[in-house]
């Protein structure tokens, strides 16, 4: 299997989009057929669009770029038109295959036919390269496909995008991030990594006798019940040292955990998704930390909110309240059940935000949401209070400012351009479940194990999607943004963020506390203190966070290292702080640095 990752041609207009390539290569057959199909260079090329009736992006270009002659077909055409269909395309040298317009929920086959998703198994046995745009899952139907390209939007700049690939002129790079049947399966694909070369421990200055004492610390921790399992990443010098998994997804010791699982990273969401995405507006001119919320969202303006500074909210000294309870309100407070006047069983226009499974909450109430904060206690300005709110503040801004949803500008200014194809928000809608690690199994809300879906209750209220919470990730996928940060703003020849801005918001920014412009640092009297922050040997160029559910990222300039802890230690419930009594997490950070050979 390989699989590569076309950027957008316009980039500076839309970001980028992904075409994930699949190509098995089995038979010799195929091998022969195959040097027409990518880059396209047969004489005679149909285009088959199946779920349109009407030339798209994509149709109009490869009539244009090789005069292609195009033949639709939608769900309810008929078994008379499929048997022409299959006969027509026979007398081609090559033929391009566009799966449009199909539903992004399984149910009844993503709105695939029989006479669909026969046809598409039929013309497997052709001359044929499948672009499938959408829903990655519904990549099952075309297993017995020989040439094959995931385009995860049905958009113009994707189709163009395609269209490019086709033609040559770009080339794409990446992997599957879901299995969607035993021929394509997470990880398949063409890959061209040049992100993280894996080196021995020693050749970038660490022992590798110091760092298996990290396998000693994380079995003992998981032994005492702290958290069912984890996985610790360490690179240095812009290389890969270490990177394992320990124990289990569940303490039931069913599913062993392995490096490519995806985690929930709580809090790690602030500076992963949300902080990064207020560096880049800022760098584009469209935000000033000295500007107000009232400034960007009119919303707030009238309240006592507005006049809030964005430089004092990412350093959590605006005043916000930390935390509120959204979900409490919405519960049976006897038996935490959801009330059903808020939510509903089956996603439908009236609910489109998913809270978990088999629960939707009401499209208005994010509104309500808003006025809770907005009416909400401010505490006296000028004092250091960790606040979600601070950041759910951020995320509105970066939407209202950029146009775009958080985590589509957090995915097409970052985790695209970096090919980190676990990260992002609402994983359920891009990988298979048994690849996302669980959380809670919780009883005061919504009632079930939680995997998948956000721990965080406001931002699962929020529909998955806030600056406070939400992201997911593996350790590796996320090492490349950190790694991205540490060189100054660039990876592998890709430029996204300017040193100068990085160095702004990464230093110390206040009096009052040890943090940064949303990023958290060590304390600032870390040598003399007792119970040092986050842990004994880092140097105060150190930058990163931490997240509730057992999670952190560190990044120390001055040695270049780079270190991540994912785990769930909420599984089952969140009433377990082992890994803080413990000191799991500083007591593995310690033991990297001391694996150092000065």
């Amino acid at each position: 299997m390989m699989m590569t990752s076309c950027p957008c041609p316009n980039q500076a207009a839309a970001g980028r989009k992904r075409c994930d390539i699949v190509k098995r290569t089995k038979t010799r057959q195929f091998k022969q057929t195959n040097k027409n199909l990518l880059p396209l260079q047969a004489k005679k090329i149909a285009y088959l669009g199946i779920g349109i009736d009407k030339n798209n992006v994509f149709a109009d270009r490869l009539v244009q770029d090789f005069q292609a002659t195009v033949i639709f077909w939608n769900n309810k055409d008929t078994e008379a038109k499929k048997d022409s269909i299959i006969k027509a395309l026979s007398g081609y040298d090559a033929i391009v295959l566009g799966l449009h317009n199909f539903s992004r929920r399984p149910a009844g086959n993503y709105g695939l036919s029989e006479s669909t998703i026969d046809l598409l198994a039929k013309l497997q046995k052709l001359p044929v390269i499948n672009f499938v745009f959408g829903n990655p899952y519904a990549i099952k139907y075309l297993c017995t496909a020989t040439n094959l390209v995931a385009c995860y939007e049905d958009d113009n700049t994707t189709q163009l995008a395609a269209a490019d690939l086709l033609q040559g002129k770009i080339s794409a790079k990446g992997k599957l991030p879901v299995t969607v049947c035993d021929n394509f399966q997470f990880g398949d694909g063409i890959v061209y990594n040049n992100f993280f070369p894996k080196v021995l421990p020693e050749d970038i200055g660490l022992s590798t006798e110091g760092l298996n004492k990290i396998e000693g610390i994380a079995i003992n921790a998981i032994a005492k019940g702290a958290m069912p399992g984890c996985v610790v990443l360490v690179a240095k010098d812009g290389k890969i040292a270490y990177n394992k998994a320990f124990g289990y997804t569940n303490f039931d010791r069913k599913e062993p955990i392995s490096i490519d699982m995806v985690y929930d990273l709580a809090s790690v969401t602030k500076v992963s998704a949300t902080t990064v995405s207020i560096m880049k507006l800022l760098e584009e001119g469209k935000i000033d930390l000295q500007k107000t919320l009232g400034d960007y969202l009119p919303w707030v303006r009238g309240s006592d909110k507005a006049s809030l500074k964005l430089k004092d909210i990412l350093l959590h000294q605006a005043g916000l309240n930390p935390f509120i309870p959204f979900y409490r309100e919405v519960i049976d407070t006897a038996t935490g059940i959801p009330k059903p006047e808020y939510f509903s069983k089956q996603k439908d226009a009236t609910h489109q935000f998913r809270v978990a499974e088999d629960i939707y909450v009401r499209n208005d109430w994010q509104d309500s949401l808003y006025q809770r904060i907005l009416k909400s206690k401010l505490t006296p300005a000028g004092h250091y209070v960790y606040s979600d709110n601070d950041f759910i503040f951020l995320g509105k801004i970066v939407e209202a400012v950029s146009g775009l949803p958080l985590n589509d500008y957090a995915r097409v200014n970052f985790y695209e351009p970096l090919q980190m194809t676990t990260t992002g928000f609402k994983p359920r809608e891009r990988m298979a479940l048994g690849n996302i690690v669980p959380t809670e199994d919780e009883k005061h809300f919504r009632q079930q194990l939680l995997r998948g879906d956000v721990h965080d209750e406001g931002a699962a209220m929020f529909g998955g999607v806030a600056g406070h919470a939400g992201l997911f990730s593996n350790a590796y996928d996320l090492a490349k943004l950190y790694q991205m940060l540490l060189n100054g703003g660039t990876l592998n020849g890709i430029r996204l963020l300017k040193k100068s801005t990085i160095d702004q918001f990464t230093a110390y920014n206040s009096d009052i506390s040890r943090r940064g412009l949303g990023f958290d640092k060590p304390e600032k009297d870390n040598a003399t203190r007792k119970e040092p922050y986050p842990s004994a040997s880092v140097s105060a160029e150190t930058f990163g966070h931490t997240g509730f559910t057992g999670t952190c990222v560190w990044v120390d300039p001055k040695d270049k290292l780079i270190y991540i802890f994912l785990s769930n230690r909420v599984t089952p419930t969140r009433n377990n702080n082992k890994i803080s009594t413990m000191n799991v997490r500083p007591t593995i950070q310690e033991a990297v640095y001391q694996s150092i050979q000065r």
